[in-house]
């Protein structure tokens, strides 16, 4: 069983979305706060990004925003969090969230949620990130990118051994359950990178 210390969560900004997504961010913050699992995330004050972490602030758990100073300076940020960390650039906060985590859950989201998601995947298949990866399929909203990576494995765009690199919860409580259980990755796998 993985030691979940702090749990990175990949979530949208977006206010205009249907409550099932914000039901399962309340939930999965009040879940990593009450086993005493550190929320990392974009330090948004919107959408998900700000549920998830009022959620979790709410149940008595910690949160730590990783934010790039334009943002900031853009007026975007959570101002009650419990650590606030600015960075330079967009890239420098992905790279901040990924290495101070125990593993990874991606909500339903835009483009920016879909973005880090599929290249944390690109990371894990070059043996840069080892940990956990859990998609969270609220509302069978990742079918058609899971079918589209399924699609990538069947073409050889990828190998059968890389469909392992992300699971698949549907409910919050899965998901947190799946970063516990999951193996960690080999560096190994780096001989399988390329088809």
């Amino acid at each position: 069983m993985n030691t979940l210390k702090n749990v990175c969560v990949y979530s949208a900004s977006s206010t205009q979305i249907d409550p099932i997504y914000f039901q399962a961010a309340d939930t999965l913050g009040r879940l990593l706060a009450q086993k005493g699992i550190n929320l990392i995330n974009g330090a948004g004050c919107l959408g998900l990004m700000s549920r998830i972490s009022d959620a979790a602030l709410a149940t008595g758990g910690t949160v730590t925003g990783i934010i790039p100073h334009f943002m900031v300076e853009q007026n975007w940020h959570h101002k009650g969090l419990t650590h606030l960390i600015e960075t330079e650039t967009m890239h420098e906060r992905k790279r901040m969230m990924a290495d101070l985590s125990d593993g990874i859950i991606a909500l339903p989201g835009g483009c920016g949620t879909m973005e880090e998601l599929l290249e944390i995947i690109t990371w894990k298949q070059l043996g840069l990130y080892l940990k956990p990866i859990v998609i969270l399929n609220t509302n069978g909203f990742y079918n058609p990118l899971l079918e589209m990576l399924e699609r990538a494995i069947d073409q050889h765009f990828m190998r059968r051994q890389h469909g392992t690199i992300w699971q698949v919860a549907q409910t919050p409580d899965e998901a947190l359950q799946l970063l516990y259980t999951t193996p960690i990755w080999s560096k190994d796998i780096r001989k399988f990178a390329a088809i």
